[in-house]
């Protein structure tokens, strides 16, 4: 890989965080469908209601380091987001901006780092494991493709088309899960043939992580 594609800089963070409130915006409605029959009907409202918030700190931050804006983003979405999402999404990003504490750039490397810290924070909070039909389902595999992809020498966007298939497959994957964590794991049986809400948010995520990357890559 050279040097050009394996840089994420600060403003690439960004315009990712950007670029994820408004797809959180326009999705609000569809995650909060997908809810309704295993939980309160509000994941969308809540992650779109989160992510205002995030878009309200983020001028404050956005000429610090991407470890000082990826953690001022886990706060906001701790203080904003209801139910379990608040916690387990502020953790995600909490644990990403330490783990890239300082840098105002990443490596291919620091961005495995930084999903893999962030996916390690939330198993810890949300003791969830794969399998347990949450957003884990979609992280873990996004993790390990990403690495895989970067350690076989891949470029860096090829390393992202990999991990959002990976997350993609992973959330149709909840559908047919029992689940086992959070409200869903109170209807039992009942819980199969839905796919889980903080996968699909999660797929999302990562999914405009990838593109918004690509894109401005494929415009220097």
């Amino acid at each position: 890989m050279s040097e050009n594609e394996t840089t994420i800089t600060k403003d690439d963070i960004v315009e990712w965080l950007k670029a994820t409130a408004a797809v959180l915006e326009e999705n609000a409605h569809y995650l909060s469908e997908l809810d309704a029959p295993i939980g309160d009907a509000d994941h969308g409202i809540n992650m779109n209601r989160g992510f205002k918030k995030v878009m309200s700190k983020l001028p404050n931050v956005e000429d610090k380091d991407i470890g000082t804006i990826l953690r001022t983003t886990g706060m906001a979405l701790i203080s904003s987001v209801g139910g379990a999402g608040g916690p387990l999404y502020g953790t995600l990003y909490l644990e990403a901006g330490k783990a890239v504490r300082g840098k105002t750039e990443l490596s291919a490397n620091d961005l495995v780092n930084l999903i893999e810290a962030s996916l390690k924070g939330i198993v810890k909070l949300g003791k969830a494991n794969i399998g347990d039909k949450t957003m884990v389902d979609a992280i873990t595999p996004a993790v390990e493709a990403l690495r895989q992809s970067v350690n076989n020498g891949n470029s860096l966007i090829e390393a992202l088309h990999s991990m959002t298939d990976a997350a993609q497959k992973g959330m149709k994957d909840t559908i047919p899960m029992l689940a086992k964590k959070g409200r869903a794991s109170y209807l039992g049986e009942r819980s199969i043939g839905h796919q889980d809400p903080g996968a699909t948010s999660s797929y999302l995520v990562l999914k405009t992580l990838s593109e918004t990357i690509e894109s401005r890559h494929a415009s220097k």
